[in-house]
């Protein structure tokens, strides 16, 4: 497999990208500056013994010892020229070890340091990439529920200072945006709630019984209307309450509830043939709203009743910080889910079918479920159907 360099320092962290660079750099300039001394060193070393001059003595000047006088050999020239060839290679060999030295050392330092500049370049990358690393811990940890929270970095007016700034004022749009629809849905479920009480008092009051049977028959369809349209209004409010988080919490015991959703929705399982148990052991309490909880249970658990065929069963399995609802039913694709948890998306053939419920339990679970910080997911059930888990973080 042939390697591709450039994709493979794309695969790289931005932070050994910038170690590698700097020391490349180092050594490029290193191995550009050693050469240039090499060349020098060699070129200055030459023209230094073109230049020496070599001079004889060729008078002799010894003294006379003994009975017999002594002289000194004059140099002929011949052997001039073998004095003057054996000194340039002498010297030609001592400049060529010389320089072997001096490359051989000079290489060994050059590496030496472009590892040291490896592992500087690594620190300053890290304390040049710190401001980076905190945008990116604040930008997690800032969801739906703690868009107040800013990055606020301090510092130089630079490239990474404007950029959370522009950060920060992208949050305060998205703030002032999810603060508005909270107000919104609250303040036009508040306003619907009142005319529909004025309406099915209307309808009660502008038609008591006796009346005709054709009569009869519209005053129940009006009277259906009219609650289902309340029970929207209701789940709304809901939806509006628990995007707000929490205010406060106490110890929940997710058994206890499970018991006592599967009561609340046992005669409506009976009517559907559904069989609903609870499976559970000694769990210990979390940290919620006692009321949030039951409403996050009981919308799973009416789905899960709701969206079942006659015969069909739901088992509700409460673990250690976790709860499961599992039911029969329908087979649900797996790329069909993500759609589940929007508002009034119902895993219906078309908008018109006669489907119960509008379309708002599972994302008023998934906002009560992400308001105590806990993740509720959902998959294909082995049996069609679906099973939805419920997590709580660990106890601190």
């Amino acid at each position: 497999m042939r390697l591709n360099p450039r994709a493979f320092l794309r695969w790289l962290p931005f932070r050994a990208r910038l170690t590698a660079a700097i020391s490349g750099l180092f050594l490029l300039t290193g191995t550009g500056l050693l050469a240039f001394v090499v060349l020098l060193a060699r070129y200055g070393t030459a023209e230094q013994v073109q230049g020496l001059d070599i001079t004889y003595d060729e008078t002799p000047d010894r003294p006379l010892t003994g009975a017999h006088p002594t002289y000194a050999a004059v140099p002929t020239a011949r052997d001039d020229v073998a004095e003057i060839r054996k000194m340039g290679e002498t010297v030609q060999a001592v400049q060529d070890a010389a320089l072997r030295q001096m490359v051989v050392w000079s290489a060994v330092g050059v590496l030496v340091l472009a590892l040291l500049a490896g592992f500087l370049g690594w620190w300053l990358a890290g304390r040049a990439l710190r401001p980076v690393a905190s945008m990116t811990a604040a930008a997690r940890r800032i969801s739906e529920e703690n868009l107040h929270e800013r990055l606020a970095l301090t510092g130089p007016d630079d490239e990474l200072h404007r950029l959370a700034d522009t950060f920060d004022a992208m949050l305060d749009g998205l703030e002032r945006a999810f603060e508005s629809r909270r107000r919104f849905v609250a303040n036009a479920s508040h306003e619907l709630k009142t005319p529909l009480a004025a309406q099915r008092a209307g309808i009660q009051v502008g038609l008591p019984d006796p009346l005709p049977d054709h009569l009869a028959e519209v005053r129940a369809d009006l009277l259906a209307t009219n609650r289902e349209a309340e029970q929207l209004v209701d789940a709304l409010l809901l939806l509006a309450r628990s995007d707000r988080g929490l205010a406060g919490s106490e110890d929940v015991d997710l058994t206890a509830t499970a018991g006592q959703v599967a009561a609340e929705l046992a005669p409506a399982a009976r009517e559907r043939r559904v069989d609903v148990t609870v499976e559970a052991g000694r769990t210990p309490p979390v940290a919620g709203d006692r009321i949030l909880l039951r409403h996050l249970l009981a919308n799973v658990v009416r789905n899960a009743v709701q969206y079942n065929h006659p015969g069909g069963h739901v088992r509700v399995r409460v673990g250690d910080r976790t709860l499961t609802v599992t039911n029969t039913g329908p087979t649900v694709p797996a790329e069909d889910i993500p759609a589940l948890f929007e508002p009034f998306r119902r895993h219906a053939p078309d908008r018109t079918a006669p489907t119960p419920g509008h379309g708002l339990g599972l994302p008023i679970a998934a906002s009560i479920a992400e308001a105590h910080t806990a993740t509720l997911t959902a998959a294909p059930g082995p049996r069609g159907g679906l099973t939805v888990t419920l997590r709580f973080p660990p106890a601190h």
